[in-house]
């Protein structure tokens, strides 16, 4: 951001300015919405105070469940197995409570 700025000079900077930075030991990040959830796993999470607010900073790898917990990495090596539609792998997934064997044992009969 700064280049050749003292990592420590930043933090007494950013000390004046009443922001604070704490980093959060997290194994797995998850964002609920509706029709499925945003799961970051091995996040790196800072937590940041600035004016009474607090907001978070996360990165990670970074993927996609659909609704029931079944992610869209599933769904795409159900289809790859089976030759079936991403709804048919989805649905198959679904039935089975997200068992990738019982899923394609059930679309490749």
């Amino acid at each position: 951001m700064f280049p050749n700025l003292d990592p420590k000079k930043m933090q007494s900077v950013m000390k004046q300015m009443g922001i604070s930075q704490e980093e959060i030991n997290s194994n797995r990040v998850i964002i609920e919405r509706d029709g499925g959830n945003i799961v970051i796993d091995n996040p790196q999470v800072l937590k940041i105070k600035m004016h009474g607010q607090e907001s978070f900073q996360i990165s990670g790898d970074v993927s996609e469940e659909q609704e029931a917990g079944i992610s869209k990495e599933d769904i795409i090596l159900i289809m790859e197995k089976t030759g079936r539609s991403e709804e048919e792998s989805r649905m198959a997934l679904e039935k089975h409570n997200g068992d990738l064997t019982e899923a394609i044992v059930e679309l490749s009969s």
